[in-house]
């Protein structure tokens, strides 16, 4: 059950299509954006990924952690289940939670995953509207 942050801390299930890979985030989401690089093409095999940041992931599925695939050397690793295929996950030495892709999650109905961004708008397909920077402003 999703308790919201005021009743306490918020916990989301997720997994893979094939179910070996499961997992367990922590929390509200972080920065939930879009992506349109060229890797996030080539993974998902469509114009954008999903994303959102979590502080915590547990693991807990009968596979374990996914399968992790170094995208570009000490900087950025993404996971996927090795028996479906599935893009689960991504690591960036740059940031200190764990992305997670969401829809790889169980319920992606969470106001909280509705994406504030879209990440390389420039390589977006031009027959898709891009998503509005709505992130508060650090300036005052």
């Amino acid at each position: 059950m999703n308790a919201t942050p005021a009743e306490g801390t918020q916990e989301r299930a997720g997994g893979c299509l094939c179910g070996k890979i499961r997992f367990t985030v922590k929390g509200a989401a972080i920065c939930p954006h879009l992506c349109s690089c060229g890797h996030c093409q080539k993974l998902g095999g469509a114009p954008v990924m999903w994303w959102a940041g979590f502080c915590e992931v547990s693991w807990t599925g009968e596979a374990g952690e996914p399968t992790w695939y170094t995208t570009f050397e000490g900087e950025a690793r993404r996971a996927f289940c090795p028996h479906c295929g599935s893009r689960i996950a991504a690591i960036d030495s740059d940031i200190p939670d764990v992305g997670i892709n969401v829809t790889a999650l169980d319920d992606t109905s969470g106001e909280d995953l509705v994406p504030v961004n879209q990440s390389f708008p420039t390589n977006a397909v031009s027959w898709l509207p891009p998503i509005p920077d709505t992130r508060p402003s650090t300036v005052s």
